[in-house]
């Protein structure tokens, strides 16, 4: 029997497998397992980590879940079973993702799970190692080991999100597929921005919802780390970490996503969506569960899609008016953006790269919409309460719009901005820059 653990070919997987599966089958005999029982099984799978991993994040909140909503005990044996049919579920090896070559990936629903429910039990032996000559060094991190340790607020309502989804597939069996595509923008089709003659694409903006809700049935930008779902297995609570609770599916992308490129992106078509949630940050609660009644594709994908992108972090925000980090966003965001077919849905999206990655909303606003324009797809922009942005973006894509200006128009209006910013020693905004300068020859700066 051999289980999928590095996906490499290991002289010792089928012992490795017996060992894991000793472990587990003795949880899956049980009626009730204890957290205490579940760190004896994963240690034992994991010895050398005996002194390195603790369980605290996971037993206090087993703890303080009143008895009316504590399923756990009862739960634990039942994730057990679920990851004992990875071998009979998952036949051949994964292939993994890799950086530089354009693949997709289907899997059920019923394999991820399998898959996830090994993540939690952490039997997968080579993702542990994180040095740099590290076989899956440039990979993400895939067992939970990082959840259970280091108690939290923020790990309660992670787990409380992530048992309710193991509640949900070892209840009912899952039915459908999930599709990975990893996009890499090849130099043939990197847009010559200087000489792109598209006008302005349809733009609605709004203050009010997010794009997990409202933008539903559009393709829906998660403001990604380049490690995928960034710290969604340690402390990590923002926009792409709450993505992946509500839709767990996405954290198997972990497992075989390597890290993304300057031109590269990952978009997941069919994830399903289990839980509800509020807040944001510190104050990010798991509200409960989630009815996906959206339909199915041909594939048996449900008809949602969401595209990984990942912004630059900057140290000072003054680092990113540079053109050529400009040109690296318009090109990261086009690798996202760009049609593969007919018909493609309008894109839901928001201020990508801002707050910790200190990205300027405006820059990323102008930046987003000119890749849309590119692509030739319509935007959703969604603020988050800020009502300025909102009225600001608004009024300035209306004066583009009235001036027929075009992306090569725009990008040259960037050059001249960029420009400004780096002789000043005051900031200038880009929208001011924009009203002053919209219709006037472009510079000699």
């Amino acid at each position: 029997m051999i289980v999928k653990t590095g996906f490499t070919k290991q002289p010792t997987k089928t012992k490795r497998w017996d060992v894991i599966f000793k472990q587990l089958n003795s949880l899956a005999k049980k009626t009730t397992v204890s957290v205490k029982d579940l760190e004896e099984a994963i240690i034992k799978c994991n010895p050398k980590y005996k002194d390195q991993w603790t369980f605290d994040a996971l037993s206090e909140f087993v703890k303080s879940v009143p008895k009316t909503e504590n399923y756990f005990s009862a739960l634990f044996p039942k994730i057990a079973e679920l990851a004992l049919k990875l071998p009979d579920c998952v036949k051949k090896t994964i292939p993994l993702l890799q950086s530089g070559h354009p693949a997709i990936l289907t899997l059920s629903q019923l394999q991820i799970a399998c898959l996830l429910a090994n993540a939690f039990f952490c039997t997968f032996p080579h993702r542990n190692a994180t040095a740099p000559n590290a076989e899956y060094h440039n990979y993400p991190s895939i067992n939970f080991t990082s959840l259970f340790g280091k108690c939290s607020p923020r790990k309660k309502e992670k787990l409380r999100a992530i048992m309710h989804y193991f509640k949900v597939v070892t209840d009912t069996e899952p039915r459908g597929m999930v599709t990975f595509e990893r996009r890499c923008l090849g130099s043939a089709e990197i847009p010559d921005w200087r000489s792109s003659k598209e006008a302005m694409p349809k733009l609605h903006v709004t203050s009010r919802g997010t794009i997990e809700r409202e933008g539903t049935g559009m393709l829906q930008v998660d403001f990604a780390s380049s490690w995928i779902g960034g710290g969604v297995l340690g402390s990590g609570l923002v926009q792409e970490e709450i993505l992946f609770l509500l839709n767990p599916e996405l954290i198997v992308s972990r497992l075989f996503t390597e890290k993304l490129g300057d031109n590269e992106c990952l978009i997941i078509t069919g994830s399903q969506q289990f839980s509800s949630y509020s807040g944001f940050g510190d104050s990010f609660e798991w509200t409960g569960p989630h009815v996906d009644d959206l339909k199915r594709d041909d594939w048996a994908r449900l008809e949602r899609q969401i595209l990984a992108i990942d912004a630059l972090h900057f140290r000072h925000s003054r680092e990113q008016y540079d053109m050529i980090k400009v040109t690296r966003e318009l090109n990261k965001a086009y690798c996202g953006f760009k049609a593969h077919g007919s018909d493609e849905p309008d894109i839901a999206t928001g201020k990508w790269g801002c707050g910790a990655f200190n990205g300027d909303p405006q820059l990323k606003a102008v930046i987003q919409l000119m890749a849309a324009a590119k692509a030739k797809r319509g935007l959703a922009f969604f603020t988050f309460d800020d009502e300025k942005l909102t009225r600001d973006l608004e009024q300035v894509y209306s004066l583009l719009v009235k001036e027929g200006t075009t992306v090569k128009k725009l990008y040259g209006l960037l050059e001249d901005f960029c420009a400004v910013q780096q002789m000043s020693g005051s900031h200038v905004e880009l929208f001011d820059f924009i009203r002053n300068n919209i219709g006037q020859p472009k510079s000699l700066l």
